[in-house]
C-alpha cells in the first residue's frame, strides 16, 4: 500500500490528508517544510507529541 495518495490537482500527498478536504492546505503550507524557529518548532512538535502511537 502506497503511503501517499493523488490529490484532486493531481499533487501527490501523505495518505492522511485525504480524510477532510482542509486538511489538502495544512499539508501543503505546513508539514514537509524546515522550520529554524525554536517558538515554530515547539508549536509544530507539541501536538505530535501528545498523538498514540500508531496514528
Amino acid at each position: 500500500m502506497s503511503t501517499t495518495i493523488l490529490g484532486p490537482d493531481g499533487k501527490s500527498r501523505c495518505r492522511w490528508c485525504a480524510a477532510a478536504p482542509e486538511f489538502l492546505a495544512c499539508h501543503d503550507t505546513e508539514w514537509g517544510f524546515p522550520v529554524s524557529n525554536d517558538h515554530r518548532l515547539f508549536e509544530k512538535l507539541s501536538p505530535e507529541s501528545f498523538k498514540r502511537p500508531g496514528c
